[in-house]
């Protein structure tokens, strides 16, 4: 038997006694990588819309409900204060919230949805990120991870979704740049992507059996994406598994863009 030369796995992912913020927390993959940080030790504070959903989740998993509308950037400034006084201090950020508000073609997009997309989507986790930055300098680490899509890597014929792209390869880009800004103070900046799986904003393509067929004709991997398959990046990024990894924009998705 070889002797052991480095921390068990099951210590690489230990977030014990850390605390976390996740947004998006009220449903689909917001509830489950709360989860997922809570079950490996972190205190978790949940922030989303719909407070009657995140008392839900917070009953489960013993955490923190903050109930806001990330939407409007003036109710974000004191999450990461309110989270500190409660919890302690962030050191972890997961910007799982998102949406699409237009179905339009890129040609018709309204402004104002245009606006609604790249405020949530972008705008709001460059905020939460500013918010949570002097916690993690103070706590000498931290790790952000944001929540993208394939979206904003490839087109995907038959979804018009410009601005909604554009909002995702945005946080790509914001990624890069915080990492490098952030690094010297041991702050680790990564972006998860995923492909194609269940939720509120995908239900109606699981739903219709030519979407449906679509989805499996186009991915890989013989099995259909779920928000389980995804919280294992957000973990790894999380933890002190994912220490040397900053800047990076991460793909999961059975394999759609490696075709």
């Amino acid at each position: 038997m070889m002797p052991q030369t480095g921390p068990r796995a099951a210590e690489m992912f230990d977030l014990d006694g850390r605390v976390a913020v996740v947004t998006g927390a009220s449903s689909g993959l917001g509830v489950a990588v709360a989860e997922a940080l809570a079950s490996a030790g972190a205190r978790v504070a949940l922030v989303a819309r719909r407070r009657e959903r995140l008392t839900e989740v917070a009953e489960r998993i013993d955490g923190m409900c903050l109930a806001r509308d990330l939407s409007d950037l003036d109710q974000l400034s004191d999450i990461a204060s309110e989270v500190d006084a409660t919890l302690g201090p962030p050191e972890i950020l997961v910007n799982a919230a998102g949406s699409m508000f237009t179905e339009e073609r890129a040609e018709s997009e309204p402004v104002d949805a245009i606006r609604q997309t790249l405020g949530l989507n972008l705008m709001a986790p460059f905020v939460l990120a500013q918010t949570v930055f002097p916690h993690m300098r103070d706590r000498g680490r931290g790790a952000i991870v944001n929540i993208s899509s394939i979206s904003g890597r490839v087109g995907i014929p038959g979804i018009p979704q410009a601005s909604y792209a554009a909002s995702k390869a945005g946080l790509s880009g914001l990624t890069a740049e915080l990492a490098v800004q952030w690094a010297r103070h041991s702050i680790r900046v990564n972006t998860v992507a995923p492909g194609f799986f269940r939720s509120e904003i995908t239900a109606p393509l699981y739903e219709s059996e030519r979407a449906a067929e679509y989805l499996r004709r186009n991915t890989p991997l013989p099995m259909q994406g779920s928000a389980a398959d995804i919280v294992g990046a957000v973990l790894w990024l999380a933890s002190d598994a994912g220490a040397y990894v900053t800047g990076q924009t991460i793909v999961v998705d059975g394999g759609w863009t490696a075709r």
